[in-house]
């Protein structure tokens, strides 16, 4: 009956998180249309209402921890669901991600991730992604802001493993920007796929930055046991003790 209690709860929440998208973007339209810092404004509504209606429709609560990046810096954080990019945004003042190519052409999301000056990355085509994805960050250099990527190319299941991609070391090696790992458990509570939400407390973590001077491979090392770890150790603190979390 609990369970089942909870599903038409998560069900209520998706539905209103889905329909304050709609609404928030047609307010928000004008200013985007014409500024920047509109588009900014849209997005930063958004995030911190759905971090609202998460902790009263469903129980989850959420927290920001570690320093909170504000400069011209490379975010690479660990991705479980769609709630850890909720909580990056509404932390960092100025949010562009790298993304897939498809989201361009999603409706309200394409055009909003356009006006902050996401940039776009065909993953079938490595190198060739590769070379637009360095030549589009320089290209947006005039605007700056945190750039936020994921090394893993993709939403991971708690408790599962996937190789970290070169890209992100690439990312390090040729902007000359500073990387700040962030850690996450907030698969254990919002999986990546399903209607279920799970009470608790989802955390996003900035980690200790990660300084120029260290060549690639070093790099993507202390990045990834940087990252698992603390992941790891968040994810126990939620009480996650099993092997790779499955959809519901």
């Amino acid at each position: 009956m609990r369970h089942a209690l909870q599903w038409i709860r998560s069900l209520v929440f998706i539905t209103v998180m889905y329909l304050a998208m709609a609404v928030l973007a047609v307010i928000y339209l004008p200013a985007a249309l014409f500024t920047d810092d509109g588009a900014f404004r849209a997005v930063h509504a958004y995030t911190h209402f759905v971090r609202w209606a998460a902790r009263v429709l469903v129980g989850l609560r959420s927290e920001i921890r570690g320093p909170v990046p504000t400069g011209e810096v490379v975010i690479a954080s660990k991705h479980q669901s769609f709630f850890d990019i909720i909580l990056i945004v509404s932390a960092v003042p100025r949010p562009k991600f790298i993304m897939k190519k498809q989201l361009v052409h999603a409706p309200i999301v394409g055009f909003y991730a356009k006006r902050i000056g996401c940039i776009p990355v065909d993953r079938g085509k490595r190198g060739a992604a590769i070379k637009q994805m360095l030549a589009d960050v320089e290209a947006g250099r005039s605007a700056p802001g945190q750039l936020i990527i994921f090394p893993q190319g993709t939403r991971v299941a708690a408790g599962a493993h996937l190789p970290y991609k070169v890209g992100v070391g690439i990312l390090y090696k040729e902007t000359g920007q500073e990387v700040v790992p962030a850690a996450t458990n907030v698969g254990v509570f919002w999986k990546r796929h399903g209607i279920m939400r799970y009470p608790g407390t989802a955390v996003v973590e900035f980690l200790p930055t990660i300084a120029q001077g260290l060549d690639v491979p070093v790099f993507m090392e202390r990045l990834e046991t940087a990252v698992e770890a603390q992941s790891n150790r968040l994810m126990a603190e939620a009480g996650f003790t099993g092997g790779a979390g499955g959809d519901d």
